[in-house]
């Protein structure tokens, strides 16, 4: 009898589940939900692929509280905006901040660049040292007392490259990339000298690098005055060579 009474029991609670599943109404979804979920997902995948990370370097033109424009190595003009979210950095202050930006100010920033609007949400900003220059040309001049050679560009300007302890010059040869030095700088020579403005001296690059190329002839374009370049003095066939006389 016990039994009979527990098999009843267990078939009431079987068909009650079934009963109250068959009643129960299946939640849908609307085909205008599915759009729109659908939808923003496009277009989250579409801005993730207009976004990526990116770093530049800058001086400073302008400045507001929300956006700072560069004008970068090439010339090019960059915006950089700035939210909460920014860091700023620099070894001179603790406490700097968008409002101690200035014009003329030499910044790196890393951050968010977007490929449709050209403009970077910057993650990071620090304040970093001048941008180094470098001259490519051939030696006009070398003064040996002061340490110093001029180099003729392509565009004829003349520039004053001090050799300092820290300048480290290589030659490029055969033989590859060898150590060098002043003192076997060349007239005529090419050269590629990478450094930074003196202080003291806006038209002196003081060098960091030095390229030599003793085998690589000169541009054409550079013309090196014709008192710069070193000359045989012409011979009288009796073995005396005649020489300029200079006052």
């Amino acid at each position: 009898m016990k039994k009979i009474i527990f098999s009843f029991l267990c078939l009431t609670i079987i068909f009650s589940g079934n009963s109250l599943a068959a009643t129960t109404p299946t939640p849908t979804v609307s085909n205008a939900l599915l759009e729109k979920v659908a939808n923003e997902i496009a277009s989250r995948t579409a801005q993730l692929n207009l976004v990526e990370k990116r770093g530049i370097l800058g001086t400073v033109t302008d400045s507001s509280g929300t956006q700072i424009t560069l004008s970068d190595t090439k010339g090019n003009t960059r915006f950089v905006d700035v939210d909460e979210l920014t860091k700023f950095s620099s070894a001179s202050s603790k406490s700097f901040g968008i409002s101690d930006v200035e014009k003329g100010d030499y910044l790196g920033v890393l951050g968010l660049y977007n490929k449709q609007s050209r403009r970077i949400l910057a993650r990071d900003i620090s304040v970093e040292s001048s941008f180094p220059s470098v001259i490519y040309g051939a030696i006009a001049q070398i003064d040996k007392e002061n340490f110093e050679i001029t180099v003729v560009k392509q565009n004829k300007q003349r520039v004053v490259i001090g050799v300092e302890d820290i300048t480290k010059t290589y030659a490029f040869s055969k033989d590859g990339l060898v150590k060098s030095g002043f003192s076997k700088t060349v007239v005529g020579e090419t050269i590629i000298a990478i450094g930074f403005p003196d202080k003291q001296d806006p038209n002196k690059i003081l060098a960091t690098r030095m390229l030599l190329f003793p085998n690589v002839q000169t541009n054409i374009s550079i013309e090196i005055e014709p008192s710069a370049n070193p000359t045989t003095p012409p011979s009288t066939g009796s073995g005396v060579k005649l020489y300029q006389v200079t006052k």
